[in-house]
């Protein structure tokens, strides 16, 4: 997402001035790069996910619906035996191998793009062997020390949240006097440190953590400043950005019923549709999703939009 230097000219569409300061790179090497927004397919393999517990519990269940993302449109399945909603508690890591390892393997086999989402090395490092290609750590490296060692000498790409604690008490740390900036400077930190460890620049993706020690107001804040994210307010580099709102608590709310009652969560997935597009728009590199048609369909009109919004401006 290299600036553009070229200012926003008279006649200019509307929100050709939001665009003409982005242009979204290619990601890291060895993962899908059609020249879009990528989409990235959610299984979880737990009983208690915050937004779809026990659907996909099972190996059989859970191939097959990685299967059904793949065919429906995702670009990378991303595959987790650990829920982070908030206020869960951890599992042991025998566990959580045992619900990942198999699918990983069974849709691997069937040359299915895989990423694992786990804070573990010791699940990260399995995971790989059985055919993972990308670890999704939403800890950024710092629930286990061991993580960037193990991303370093596999040499695939790493996806490093913004974190501020386990689930348990994460939302007690929800406060911040200025969000993108604080984001931007601990995220900023975890790079340099996982770089510290060997783990190439090259590799490295970025995800503010939506929801994750994040209230409303953060959330929306932190997705109008994707320019922002990707170059860490100005380190010297620009990562690719992963966004993460499917079903997030914030759009439940933002679409509560007059009563206040928050929308369920797989009554946001149309909202997350609209988040797909903008953040697509605004140059987003992937966007991390439960269901995938509207969202695969969002990105073909945020990039045309995109196109269209770019050549204006150019």
């Amino acid at each position: 997402m290299t600036p553009v230097t070229s200012g926003t000219p008279a006649g200019a569409p509307p929100g050709a001035a939001w665009l003409a300061g982005m242009r979204r790179g290619s990601g890291p090497p060895g993962l899908p790069d059609p020249g879009r927004c990528l989409i990235m397919g959610v299984v979880n393999v737990t009983p208690d996910s915050f937004s779809d517990g026990g659907a996909w519990f099972g190996a059989d269940a859970a191939i097959g619906r990685g299967r059904q993302l793949a065919t429906q449109g995702a670009d990378i399945v991303d595959v987790g035996g650990e829920s982070t909603r908030p206020g869960a508690q951890r599992i042991p890591a025998d566990e959580e191998l045992r619900r990942v390892i198999p699918v990983i393997t069974g849709l691997a086999l069937e040359d299915v793009p895989v990423s694992v989402d786990t804070m573990r090395a010791e699940v990260a490092e399995a995971a790989l062997h059985a055919g993972a290609g990308l670890v999704n750590d939403v800890s950024g490296g710092l629930a286990d020390p061991d993580m960037p060692r193990l991303v370093a000498g596999a040499g695939v790409p790493y996806v490093v949240m913004h974190w501020r604690g386990h689930s348990h008490r994460m939302q007690d740390r929800a406060i911040y006097a200025d969000v993108v900036t604080e984001v931007c400077e601990e995220l900023r930190r975890r790079v340099d440190a996982v770089v510290a460890e060997g783990v190439d620049p090259s590799m490295i993706v970025v995800d503010p953590g939506l929801g994750f020690a994040k209230q409303p107001e953060h959330n929306w804040a932190l997705l109008v400043n994707l320019a922002r994210l990707s170059t860490l307010d100005g380190a010297g580099q620009e990562f690719p950005v992963l966004i993460g709102a499917s079903r997030k608590r914030f759009l439940g709310r933002l679409l509560a019923a007059p009563d206040g009652t928050p929308r369920p969560f797989a009554g946001s997935d149309d909202a997350t549709v609209a988040v797909t597009a903008l953040a697509a728009a605004a140059g987003a590199w992937c966007s991390r999703v439960h269901e995938v048609p509207g969202n695969s369909d969002a990105v073909h009109v945020a990039e045309a939009w995109r196109a269209a919004a770019l050549e204006a401006v150019t």
